[in-house]
């Protein structure tokens, strides 16, 4: 489910709320809330570094189709003007023998006065622990300055994440992501095509995560994206 899925899409980012609705047999509804120290999206802060509360409502089908929405706190530093961010998606997941499979459309809505909404279109291929995940720009609301393109797949984010068990039902993620692209550069606001990297445990929905990236001091922002970051949260799931 997406709520599911976007804890792998960027695995140590910490991102991991009811609604009454009589439903079929075969289907789900769950939800999701958290609570973070930082709200961290492919290595860089989505809060200033500041505490965020999130989350989402899932519903997931028996043939693999899901939908949902998922919803976080955000700042980045403008005067406060992206107050939140609103994620509405659907997909289909799978898995064929020892393979798992996820592709699916995914809706990035910010505050009206932000005017940087955009979506991606992601496929996500797994094998045990292990998933390789690629998203893709589909489309955007924000306008392409001079020289800029921001057209279908003209921005990217290649992850790969492996995760584990150890002791005591613990689990252990490790995550390298790379983001390149004219949209992913000015929406980040650094240097286009950047490695973001991370390594986190969980246990009974706690989760303390270390990330970084391969940002210097003139490729950072304000927020201090350069720096090694360490995160805490906690979720939980509900059936619904």
């Amino acid at each position: 489910m997406k709520g599911s899925f976007k804890k792998a899409l960027i695995a140590v980012a910490l991102t991991t709320a009811g609604l009454t609705a009589a439903a079929p047999s075969y289907a789900e509804i769950t939800a999701n809330a958290s609570v973070t120290s930082n709200y961290i999206w492919r290595g860089l802060t989505q809060t200033t570094n500041d505490a965020a509360v999130q989350g989402g409502i899932d519903y997931a089908n028996e043939s693999g189709f899901y939908a949902g929405t998922w919803v976080s706190n955000v700042n980045y530093g403008a005067d406060d003007v992206y107050s939140y961010e609103h994620d509405l998606y659907f997909g289909f997941s799978g898995e064929s023998g020892d393979i798992s499979y996820d592709v699916g459309y995914l809706y990035y809505n910010y505050d009206a006065e932000a005017e940087f909404d955009f979506a991606e279109v992601y496929g996500s291929v797994g094998f045990g622990g292990l998933s390789v995940t690629l998203s893709l720009l589909a489309h955007t609301e924000a306008d392409e300055g001079e020289g800029r393109d921001y057209g279908f797949g003209q921005a990217s984010y290649i992850s790969v994440d492996y995760g584990f068990p150890v002791l005591n039902g613990a689990e252990v993620g490790i995550h390298a992501g790379y983001h390149q692209g004219d949209f992913a550069e000015d929406f980040n606001g650094v240097p286009d095509g950047y490695v973001d990297y991370g390594v986190s445990l969980s246990k009974d929905g706690f989760s303390f995560a270390i990330t970084g990236t391969d940002l210097d001091d003139s490729g950072a922002d304000a927020y201090d994206n350069d720096s090694i970051k360490f995160t805490v949260g906690y979720a939980v799931d509900f059936e619904l």
